[in-house]
């Protein structure tokens, strides 16, 4: 892989994040602690993985990306702005009254967004029925989802696991957002979920494990999950919650928080040194 390919995602994770922050920026909550962890992730797939056509989102030979959880809606939105499938401005009316973009992902009013999510624990079992279609379609797209850790104390996760096992969905590929900590403290403490690696392997999936902020390790999961047959695959990527905000990093208290002015422009200055944003 180009060491420019790498420089650019690096960069491009890091535009997201400062897009992040523009859309919380003061006076509304917002979850920036789960939407910073998965930048990497999202850029890696947005910007170097996924088929997709910003001015024709429902091309049927599309890759499908699904944010099982929803609640960070703000790192896809940072994507999809960016590549253009709305205008940028549409940041700034972030969880409006009808606007575009709300806090957890919408298909009937955000271009791009294949499904509503957010009522955690459901994002693969969609991911199934769409694996399942576009084999039934004799499709060559490709069924990508993120989960979060947190996420998978729900048993639903678990029966679509199996069932993705069952029916051998090799055009789909999960991603944990393994980032330790969800909305209320670490999940070791909350609902200890056990050793992931075993466990995926035991519902007959392929595991690769990664750092998930080291672009390069990203983009080779990827194409090596591609070339699996026979079983779906996941990515366990090893996270930070609240990556690139040196103090919302590997907390809980910034799961979902109202920034002050003093925290959103020392936040803004933080992202801008890693982007070259203004």
């Amino acid at each position: 892989m180009r060491y420019e390919t790498i420089a650019e995602l690096r960069k491009t994770a890091n535009v997201l994040r400062h897009n992040v922050l523009q859309m919380i920026g003061t006076g509304m909550t917002g979850h920036l602690g789960g939407s910073n962890s998965a930048a990497e992730i999202v850029a890696c797939l947005y910007f170097y993985k996924m088929k997709i056509d910003r001015d024709n989102p429902g091309d049927k030979n599309r890759d499908r990306f699904l944010l099982s959880k929803g609640h960070a809606a703000l790192i896809q939105y940072a994507a999809l702005g960016e590549l253009g499938f709305f205008p940028k401005s549409e940041f700034r009316s972030l969880k409006s009254l009808d606007a575009m973009l709300q806090g957890h992902p919408d298909m009937t009013k955000t271009p791009g967004v294949e499904a509503n999510t957010g009522s955690l624990g459901q994002g693969l079992s969609i991911a199934c029925g769409m694996a399942l279609g576009l084999r039934l379609d004799k499709s060559a797209s490709r069924v990508y989802v993120v989960l979060g850790d947190g996420e998978l104390a729900e048993g639903q996760v678990w029966e679509a696991a199996m069932a993705a096992a069952h029916y051998g969905l090799d055009n789909l590929v999960a991603i944990l957002d393994k980032n330790g900590i969800q909305a209320t403290g670490r999940v070791e403490e909350r609902f200890d979920t056990g050793s992931m690696a075993e466990k995926w392997r035991a519902f007959g999936f392929h595991v690769i494990e990664v750092d998930g902020h080291d672009v390069e390790q990203l983009c080779v999961a990827l194409d090596a999950a591609e070339s699996v047959r026979g079983k779906p695959a996941i990515i366990i990527a090893r996270t930070v919650k609240g990556k690139g905000v040196s103090f919302a990093e590997d907390t809980a208290a910034y799961h979902n928080r109202m920034l002050t002015e003093e925290e959103y422009g020392a936040a803004l200055a933080e992202i801008a040194g890693g982007c070259g944003c203004d």
